[in-house]
């Protein structure tokens, strides 16, 4: 029996809490695309984070199969990005055998996971080995659903992916999410309805054009934004800084001017890089030079913030009751240009321990709060990166709008 709506209708979807789980064969779509270096997964924060969900299942009695994405194939099998390292990881984590099946669609596959006994535990190849995933083919999602009997969504990562395994499955199973995804959507959500205040926004990484919208969206719900990484120096320069060959996207200028003064008459501090790590490119080893914002050499580019920066920005930090942090302070997998980054984290972390609710998103983000053992240092690190901006933003997500809503039910 189908539940009453789905959560696009605007109700509460409903979790795996609100459903038998016990006898049932449980589909899961997770986000295990998770940084590899050949076979060996450099960051495991993804597949740590569906464990109470797996566990759940587990306990209450469900075979588990997990599906999910790796990389960009573009609808083509690449050995490369083989989730069977995954399965390997994810059964030391589990303490249990985690069966790899090498397809996601066909008869074998099939009749791997129709054999899977209550409490076993298999993962599907990549499903984007396949071009149906991402085109959303209703042929692609009917056979993804003859794994299972309950379909389950605790992949928030890809949430704002209309997909075959995202949410093309929802039309065919009874459709509920995961813990993590009502963790994820409990507190990015806490932060667009009422975060403690003042509420700090932290934003870098390398383009504009990526954040316009969630910067739109945010001015109008914090006190203070800080910006950082290349983004902010086509902020910079709709301020008339002259930045050398930094990186700015010049059509944007204009839009960016538009919300500063936006911000500006809202009320919101917009704490803009007031000095600059240079240098002639983005290598280890190669000579900077800290200058002043509005004083960048025609033939230098900026790639961190200054320390002059650094200080403002945890200073602010410091005060906030909520901080949110997306994209990074500059190139931070480059040594000379991770400080700025390595501050940012280090400052949010003592915000979290003098009770400030903290929340990091994305995943260069993630990548240099484990660089810097801060992974304890935060309220919750959000497996979303693309997803949090947008539902940030106010955007329907297509894999969240697709599960069944209505009383605790039995879907």
């Amino acid at each position: 029996m189908r539940a009453s709506g789905k959560a696009a209708s605007g109700g509460r979807f409903l979790t795996i809490k609100d459903v038998p789980v016990a006898g049932r064969r449980a589909l899961v779509r997770v986000d295990y695309n998770v940084p590899l270096d050949g076979d060996r997964i450099v960051d495991a924060t993804r597949i740590r984070a569906s464990l109470p969900t797996i566990n759940y299942l587990i306990e209450g009695g469900a075979a588990v199969i997990l599906m999910s994405h790796l990389g960009r194939p573009k609808g083509r099998r690449d050995p490369r990005m083989s989730l069977r390292p995954v399965a390997a990881t994810l059964a030391v984590l589990l303490d249990r055998p985690v069966r790899f099946v090498a397809d996601a669609l066909g008869a074998e596959a099939a009749a791997a996971t129709a054999a899977l006994q209550p409490g076993e535990v298999a993962l599907l190849e990549n499903v984007r080995f396949y071009p149906g995933d991402e085109a959303n083919d209703s042929e692609m999602a009917a056979a993804l659903a003859k794994h299972g009997d309950l379909y389950v969504n605790d992949a928030f990562g890809a949430a704002h992916r209309a997909h075959a395994s995202t949410c093309g499955v929802a039309d065919h199973l009874p459709a509920v999410g995961g813990l993590l995804m009502e963790r994820e959507l409990d507190v990015l959500g806490g932060l667009l309805a009422s975060p403690q205040r003042p509420f700090v926004v932290v934003l870098g990484g390398a383009k504009v054009v990526d954040k316009l919208g969630v910067v739109s969206a945010l001015i109008e719900r914090c006190d203070v934004l800080a910006l950082g990484g290349g983004m902010a120096n086509t902020f910079l320069a709709a301020q008339s800084c002259e930045l050398g060959r930094s990186l700015v996207e010049r059509s944007l200028v204009e839009r960016a001017a538009a919300l500063l003064t936006a911000a500006q008459r809202r009320g919101v501090a917009v704490l803009l890089p007031q000095d600059l790590v240079l240098a002639g490119q983005a290598r280890t080893g190669v000579p900077t030079l800290v200058a002043g914002s509005d004083d960048v050499p025609a033939d230098l580019a900026a790639y961190d913030i200054g320390p002059a920066t650094m200080v403002a920005v945890a200073d602010a930090i410091a005060t906030a009751a909520t901080v949110f942090w997306n994209g990074t302070m500059g190139v931070y997998e480059v040594p000379e240009f991770a400080r700025g980054t390595a501050a940012i984290a280090r400052a949010i972390a003592a915000a979290t321990r003098r009770g400030a609710v903290t929340v990091a998103a994305g995943g260069d983000s993630l990548a240099a709060v484990a660089a810097a053992g801060l992974e304890e240092g935060f309220s919750h690190l959000s497996t979303g990166g693309g997803a949090a901006l947008e539902l940030l933003e106010g955007k329907v997500l297509p894999g969240v709008a697709c599960l069944d809503t209505g009383p605790a039910g039995r879907p």
